[in-house]
């Protein structure tokens, strides 16, 4: 590998300070992008009143640095805003152990968003099918009028289908308008596609237009991850754990509801970082879960190769975007974007990818292993030592002696923090 590296060792270590300095020159970083991370107070009342409607703060959450990711032969600093503990550990603990057998593979499909438009009162479900298709070509240009920048960047409305759908109010035609948005996350424009096209689909059908609105299952933007995790360096019994674990997912679909979570971890945390619609993005993939024929599986899968090697996989929908949004307007998205240094929202989608398949694998290792308590708790523990109203200055070495202890309880906390109170 030439160039920059993303496997960083000892870096929580560092100061924070130190470690803005390892960012910024992974990522040239500018003096005053350094500051307005290292202030963490980048979201002003101005700003954030500009974003949503009756704005009385903004509430932050931690912004972690994922290290170690070699994704399609690229080095990657992560960018993860989340505050739940070990998941920016473990996802580099998982990137790092894949490095041997040469990182993640990624591939994703072309940015295809769909606009859904619901006609209602259709006497003739195959007549008004067959009128729509006649007047594709014209449906298609009237929606690429509404966007002549998406057009001329090579994106734009590319195709119709039609779906005819039974339900207890009567049968409905669903029209579906299929939209390269390029490097947007793309639900404003295609909303917009939709309205332009409606009034022109209920004079040809003879219906009547209720909803127009974009799709958040985006099956027709796959990403596909592979990973192989060597043998050597995780032993045969935990990936014997693993496979096992996995099955249980794939056959329990209260269990599955965990494992699923778990790649989101990764994936929802890399989303927020970087402005993009989390919610979105779940919604697609639980959505896409559920096609399974039996109703509910993961979004991963596991299976040993010939050399005894785990290998990972994962495939879900992801919709996102780098240009429109809080991803242009948010300063410190706009700064995990430049960490990341993804040229375009696919790219972006690889990596969001690697890290939920990251992610899926470090949590099952861990439970297979440890159990997810031992290592979680560990990391959690500064959290409860403040939780039980620890002063700064102690939280420390309370986190450490509950570590030593084995007790890593709210109960304990307080106890240690009415001993040190008591003692000073």
């Amino acid at each position: 590998m030439i160039g920059k590296t993303s496997s960083i060792n000892g870096f929580y270590k560092k100061t924070q300070t130190q470690r803005l300095k390892v960012v910024q020159d992974f990522s040239s970083l500018s003096k005053e992008e350094c500051s307005l991370l290292q202030d963490c107070r980048a979201l002003d009342f101005d700003r954030a009143n500009r974003m949503i409607e009756n704005v009385v703060s903004s509430f932050p959450v931690p912004l972690g640095i994922a290290l170690h990711f070699l994704i399609n032969e690229k080095n990657y600093f992560v960018p993860m805003a989340i505050e739940e503990s070990s998941v920016v550990a473990a996802a580099s603990y998982a990137a790092k152990l894949a490095r041997h057998t040469g990182g993640f593979s990624v591939t994703t499909t072309n940015p295809i968003m769909i606009g859904q438009v619901q006609l209602k009162n259709i006497s003739d479900g195959d007549h008004a099918i067959l009128a729509i298709e006649s007047a594709k070509q014209e449906l298609l240009a009237l929606a690429n009028s509404c966007d002549p920048v998406l057009i001329s960047v090579g994106g734009g409305a590319c195709d119709i289908m039609c779906r005819y759908l039974a339900t207890d109010r009567g049968a409905m035609l669903i029209v579906h308008l299929m939209v390269d948005v390029q490097d947007a996350m793309g639900a404003n424009i295609v909303n917009v596609m939709g309205e332009k096209i409606t009034r022109k689909l209920e004079a040809i059908t003879g219906g009547r237009a209720g909803l127009r609105i974009v799709s958040n299952l985006t099956v027709n933007r796959m990403v596909h991850a592979r990973v192989v995790w060597p043998c050597e360096s995780i032993g045969s019994e935990v990936i014997e754990s693993i496979l096992d674990a996995y099955e249980w997912a794939c056959v329990d679909p209260f269990r599955c509801a965990t494992h699923n979570k778990g790649i989101m971890n990764g994936i929802d945390a890399v989303a927020l970082a970087t402005g993009n619609d989390f919610r979105a993005i779940e919604a697609g993939a639980h959505a896409y879960a559920s096609l399974a024929s039996n109703g509910y599986a993961p979004l991963t899968s596991y299976e040993k190769d010939a050399n005894g090697n785990l290998v990972g996989e994962l495939e879900l929908p992801l919709a996102v975007g780098m240009v429109g949004g809080i991803t242009q307007c948010h300063p410190v998205a706009k700064i995990c974007l430049k960490i990341l240094g993804v040229e375009t929202a696919s790219e972006l989608a690889c990596v969001m990818g690697a890290v939920g398949l990251a992610q899926n694998f470090a949590a099952l290792r861990a439970l297979v292993s440890e159990g997810i308590s031992k290592g979680h708790m560990r990391l959690h523990s500064k959290n409860i030592a403040m939780a039980a109203g620890a002063p700064r200055e102690f939280v420390d070495s309370i986190a450490k002696q509950m570590i030593d202890e084995g007790d890593i309880s709210v109960s304990r906390a307080r106890a240690l923090v009415s001993e040190r109170n008591t003692s000073g």
